[in-house]
């Protein structure tokens, strides 16, 4: 048995072993989330994923440690802009604060499988067709500058093409059943509007990569770096969502944050093969325009 095999095995089933601890024993039940419960969640996630950044530094080297330290706060910066939307989700539908945990469950848990699929399949084409490096980094200056510069679009669930795709598919009942996904009326499987809400966060995280694993690559090329900071990130989004619900107007100019480091990122692709920008700039750079947007939008929505 391989050392890498080891590796990846034992983090696969710290990552299963969470989620069953997380919905089979702290979320059995649906509940309101307080924003108490929220926060020492959202900490527990970060100390974990220090502890493991610990690890990666005694078991690699400071490099790594750096890039994964990197990738997690980029990838989790990156997040925040998908919780808002999130938040515009379920407030269209109108769901129940006793069911949002479970949904964003199971829509997490179907973006950790897109996420290896993206992660695995982004990092073999650089090594095997380097030249898509530049087209990755394009991408992310391209989206950084449409964030910038573009108009908000006002959120429409219905005209989404998972909305109408399982429509198609199923018959959906009117209100919501409890907290089921799928009820039997007259011998048909009907879908709810919660399992609607699911597939519509599934749609959102499938998005949201596109943008967020280029810009994770342009970090580190090792897979295993690149897959667990992606992880971390993505298992404390649920408690995250819960912190930040209803404070999220006090976060109005932090697209342009999000923006202007997609941006950065993407220029750091395009660049690579003339001056490869090290690190430890990136990640000042990176926490200094993440900080910057958020105190702007404090201060401003202050006055």
């Amino acid at each position: 048995m391989s050392e890498e095999f080891i590796l990846w095995g034992s983090f696969s089933l710290f990552v299963i072993g969470m989620l069953a601890l997380d919905l089979g024993v702290f979320h059995r039940k649906s509940h309101t989330v307080s924003v108490k419960e929220a926060l020492t969640w959202t900490a527990v996630w970060i100390v974990l994923a220090m502890l493991f950044n610990l690890f990666v530094y005694h078991y690699f080297d400071k490099e790594k440690a750096l890039e994964f330290f990197t990738a997690y706060v980029v990838e989790k910066s990156l997040s925040i802009d998908n919780i808002f939307v999130i938040i515009m989700i379920f407030s269209y539908f109108r769901v129940p604060d006793a069911y949002q945990h479970k949904v964003l469950f199971w829509g997490i848990f179907g973006a950790l499988v897109m996420r290896v699929i993206f992660i695995f399949a982004g990092i073999e084409l650089i090594h095997k067709f380097h030249w898509l490096i530049y087209v990755f980094g394009g991408f992310l200056i391209f989206t950084g500058a449409r964030m910038l510069f573009g108009e908000d679009k006002p959120l429409d669930p219905e005209k989404n093409p998972m909305v109408k795709f399982v429509r198609r598919m199923f018959p959906v009942t009117e209100s919501f059943e409890g907290d089921k996904f799928f009820v039997k009326r007259d011998h048909r499987i009907w879908a709810t509007p919660l399992f609607i809400v699911v597939m519509l966060i599934e749609g959102t995280d499938l998005i949201f990569a596109v943008d967020s694993i280029p810009a994770i690559i342009s970090i580190s090329d090792d897979t295993f770096i690149v897959y667990t900071s992606n992880v971390f990130a993505i298992l404390g989004l649920r408690s995250l969502y819960f912190a930040l619900a209803g404070i999220e107007k006090y976060f109005t100019y932090l697209k342009y944050g999000l923006a202007t480091i997609l941006v950065f990122v993407g220029v750091k692709m395009v660049i690579v093969d003339f001056y490869k920008i090290p690190i430890e700039i990136s990640l000042i750079i990176i926490a200094f325009l993440l900080a910057i947007s958020m105190i702007v939008s404090v201060v401003l929505k202050k006055k």
